[in-house]
């Protein structure tokens, strides 16, 4: 059996970093224990990168130091999945 390709991991923190930049605001904590439910998924820590009109454009939500997806937030509030460029 192969090692995981690079491509096949998910992102690291320092790799969503380096690709999104640093997030304009933070919820939660990595050792944080409570844990949020939001667009259907269970996190502890959330970066939110708002635009510049200060309305949240996108955010990431973290389990710990597990990715858990980053979400295009639409203007009504909803959001949708959305993929990172190769890291």
């Amino acid at each position: 059996m192969s090692a995981p390709r690079e491509l096949d991991r998910p992102p690291t923190r320092a790799q969503v970093w380096k690709l999104l930049g640093a997030p304009t605001d933070q919820v939660g904590s990595v050792n944080d224990p409570r844990t949020h439910e939001e667009h259907d998924v269970r996190w502890n820590e959330k970066w939110i990168y708002r635009g510049e009109n200060g309305s949240v454009d996108r955010i990431v939500l973290w389990k710990r130091y597990d990715f858990l997806g980053v979400f295009r937030v639409k203007p009504d509030g909803s959001a949708e999945p959305e993929k990172l460029p190769a890291h």
